[in-house]
């Protein structure tokens, strides 16, 4: 019989360092942002820095398709709630804008300047706003946080408004954070602050799912083993719970390249994203 237990929390979220040539990420991802940007923008197919709140990183981009959009697919980005911002993925947005979607990527305010609930209330209103500007259904995708906040907008106390709630046909969360508890006992809660209280209300899998929801967990199965257990996790806590779920595991995918196929209309993640 075989024991598993946890005694290095830093380690068992550290990425980069548990990973070959690890410490490309994110630099590798800002070339390739700025070009897809830089020609959409060119095409006048780019919308950048549209307003959703009052804080300084209130504000998302939108990318257009040739045409009438299809619907609206709304990509959150990761970070551990304490990084980067929405100019490191612009060129994931290709695979649905090639589709006939557009996608709208937002910022966020960062912790430690606010906690993780009020990131979440941000969330809904960037996705809201942009809701408000595209018609059609909406599919929701993100990325480690990312995921994480994405599923908290289709639990059962979504910030969303009831009319935007009701458009949305599917979430993939990739890499997904599920159980904020676990974060508790990392360094990285020193920025953080997550208590037991906020990781009660502000995890999704402690939390009901909303009704019709129906949600993917994508991950790589060169991930961390934490993270191949939130995946499975929050799917495992919803089926029980009404949710039409789906696990994916994408062969020899880590943290970083597991969101590469959102670059691709014919990749299968995007394929997934997409399906109603």
């Amino acid at each position: 019989m075989i024991f598993h237990q946890i005694s290095d929390w830093s380690d068992a979220y550290a990425n980069a360092p548990n990973i070959p040539g690890g410490d490309r990420w994110p630099t590798a991802w800002v070339q390739p942002a700025q070009a897809y940007r830089g020609a959409l923008q060119a095409s006048g197919r780019a919308t950048l820095d549209v307003s959703y709140g009052e804080r300084e990183r209130n504000r998302f981009d939108l990318f257009s398709p040739e045409g009438r959009p299809k619907g609206l697919v709304v990509f959150v980005h990761g970070g551990f709630w304490k990084a980067l911002d929405k100019s490191f993925w612009s060129h994931l947005a290709r695979g649905s804008v090639e589709s006939g979607y557009a996608v709208a990527m937002p910022s966020y305010t960062l912790c430690p300047e606010v906690r993780i609930a009020e990131i979440t209330r941000e969330i809904g209103v960037a996705i809201a706003r942009a809701a408000a500007m595209v018609d059609g259904p909406l599919h929701l995708a993100g990325h480690s946080a990312g995921g994480h906040l994405v599923t908290r907008m289709i639990s059962a106390t979504s910030p969303l408004p009831d009319g935007v709630r009701a458009r949305i046909r599917h979430t993939v969360s990739m890499s997904g954070v599920h159980d904020l508890r676990p974060l508790m006992k990392a360094a990285m809660n020193v920025e953080l602050r997550i208590d037991e209280a906020e990781a009660r209300v502000e995890s999704p899998a402690l939390l009901a799912p909303m009704p019709n929801a129906r949600v993917t967990c994508w991950v790589g199965s060169a991930e961390r083993p934490e993270f191949i257990r939130q995946n499975a996790l929050l799917a495992n806590i919803w089926t029980g719970l009404g949710a039409k779920t789906c696990v994916i595991e994408e062969p020899g995918r880590h943290h970083f390249d597991v969101i590469d196929g959102l670059a691709d209309p014919d990749h299968q993640l995007t394929r997934m994203l997409l399906s109603t």
